[in-house]
């Protein structure tokens, strides 16, 4: 008998609407990259897009980190930070970008959720200029479990 069996697969559709929701806010905040900080500042709605797209993407890589990790018995994590550790226990997404990149996004969303108003313009700035390619990294670890599920013992509707 599989050790499969009674699992809950992944919903594909539902990763795949969540990858897509993270690169089209990336798209969108690629714009600023590479603006000067004083171009960035000199329109208030450069702010608010970004705000919006950086939250829209945090949002959806945590939904997806939760998602695959309700499919794993014992893999409950309490927090939002407690995402990257369990994907990285699991072997889903390696330990430095675990530890490192998918930590601090967990962090940063709950600091947008909960302390929105603290949020710079310099703080957004500097996450365009410097971290947008985590997105991009985050998305082809997932890709690479949807390509091959059963690696990590996981199964797809």
């Amino acid at each position: 008998m599989s050790k499969n069996r009674n699992r809950v697969p992944l919903n594909k559709e539902v990763l795949q609407t969540r990858i897509a929701y993270i690169e089209d806010s990336s798209r969108s905040l690629e714009r600023f990259k590479g603006v000067s900080f004083t171009e960035f500042h000199s329109n208030s709605d450069h702010f608010r897009i970004a705000f919006y797209d950086l939250h829209r993407a945090l949002e959806a890589v945590m939904d997806i980190g939760s998602h695959i990790l309700s499919r794993i018995p014992g893999a409950r994590p309490s927090s939002y930070k407690d995402i990257p550790r369990f994907l990285e226990k699991y072997k889903m997404i390696p330990n430095d970008f675990a530890s490192n990149q998918l930590t601090k996004m967990a962090g940063y969303r709950n600091r947008m959720v909960h302390f929105y108003g603290e949020i710079s313009e310099q703080e957004l700035y500097n996450i365009i200029q410097e971290e947008l390619e985590d997105f991009n990294m985050f998305c082809a670890y997932v890709n690479e479990i949807l390509k091959n599920p059963s690696k990590f013992n996981l199964t797809i509707e």
